[in-house]
């Protein structure tokens, strides 16, 4: 039978173990932001320093000319994107613009305009699809309304951006693509308006 005082030096001892890993745990995660601009830094991406510079003017478009002044824009060669929106239900949803030409390995930003014109609120999402279907994989959404759910209260109009970037892999014959969203109401996330609502 092991003594008393035997266990206890062995839970102390483990217990120094637990909290010298634990302060190694630590220290590593609280190092890890400056290890990550340092790597950023040493292979030229600074991903990081981007993102701040444009947080800390607060001036996106400053920060998308940044991006589009990028080496990796292909120049010789323009591609029309055309833009497309359906609606499945009793509400308002168009592009801000019909097309716009773009070359391959630059960011464009659309506006997409909303509107609820029900006496009850909605709860939407809409689903993208590309024509052709071949330019889907080369067509990278850096952001998106179609990425989350929205509810819009009743009469209420937003605007919401997709923000792109066609890769220059995309084959050279594709010189049309249509970006076509239906938007339709999530089923069950918000109740039926009650009987005799804005009679």
């Amino acid at each position: 039978m092991v003594a008393l005082p035997a266990l206890l030096l062995d839970n102390r001892r483990l217990l120094a173990k637990l909290l010298v890993i634990t302060a190694v745990m630590f220290g590593f995660g609280y190092a890890l932001v400056p290890m990550y601009r340092a790597i950023c830094d040493a292979l030229g991406i600074n991903v990081l320093s981007l993102a701040e510079q444009r947080v800390a003017s607060g001036n996106w478009a400053a920060g998308a000319a940044k991006a589009q002044a990028n080496t990796q824009v292909d120049l010789t060669r323009s591609i029309t994107v055309e833009f497309d929106a359906n609606a499945r239900g009793p509400w308002e949803f168009k592009p801000g613009q019909r097309s716009v030409s773009a070359h391959p390995g630059e960011m464009v930003t659309v506006m997409y305009e909303f509107r609820n014109p029900q006496n009850r609120a909605m709860v939407a999402q809409a689903i993208p699809s590309y024509a052709p279907m071949q330019s889907g994989a080369h067509f990278n959404k850096v952001q998106c309304f179609c990425f989350n759910e929205w509810t819009l209260a009743p009469g209420e109009s937003k605007q919401w951006p997709v923000v792109f970037v066609i890769d220059p892999k995309l084959p050279r014959d594709v010189t049309t693509i249509t970006l076509s969203y239906t938007f339709f109401e999530v089923g069950g996330k918000v109740p039926a308006a009650p009987k005799g609502a804005g009679a």
